[in-house]
């Protein structure tokens, strides 16, 4: 309702050396409950339905045999425990069905240093043409590029060196001088 992520903020809340690096995990008991590898809010889930399932079978069945309720202190520390590995079996179906989070994101100024090709335009100081470079993972980026200094000018088919970025996808080029690069 508040345009809050409730997986994201439940995530925070786990201990400092825990954060965003779970490569300590897989020793601890955390990692046996699959934390970082299902998002905290979907074991929570798991968890709290759990211990609500155990902990009304397991009253029931002392109601039936001993004619009585046990008290919450405790029939709850027993759902609980019982709970966890239920969590873990569950955790570990749903891990191998949820996709791990991969990204490939780099910032536009990594691309500085790299060959672009003009494909579009003819550039000039101020007046930028369309050029199609890639980033060491492969993936083509279409950027701007416009000559560093006055009086040079770059048409389609021309290759240049990125050497510095203006802003966005705005890059100061110039010819390649080296051509064995491309």
């Amino acid at each position: 309702m508040l345009g809050v992520s409730m997986t994201a903020w439940m995530d925070n809340q786990l201990p400092e050396g825990i954060g965003a690096d779970y490569d300590s995990l897989p020793d601890s008991w955390l990692g046996w409950l699959h934390i970082g590898k299902v998002p905290l809010l979907v074991l929570l889930v798991l968890l709290l339905t759990a211990f609500a399932a155990i902990g009304l079978a397991c009253g029931a069945v002392a109601h039936g045999l001993f004619g009585f309720y046990p008290p919450a202190l405790i029939s709850a520390p027993l759902a609980f425990l019982g709970a966890l590995p239920v969590v873990h079996l569950a955790g570990t179906a749903i891990g191998r069905i949820v996709p791990s989070d991969e990204t490939s994101a780099v910032p536009l100024s990594s691309l500085v240093g790299r060959i672009a090709v003009v494909v579009n335009g003819t550039a000039r100081v101020g007046y930028p043409a369309q050029a199609r470079t890639r980033n060491e993972a492969g993936q083509t980026f279409y950027v701007h590029v416009e000559p560093d200094s006055e009086g040079h000018e770059f048409s389609a088919g021309d290759a240049v060196l990125l050497v510095s970025q203006i802003s966005g996808s705005r890059f100061h080029a110039i010819l390649n001088p080296r051509p064995d690069l491309l």
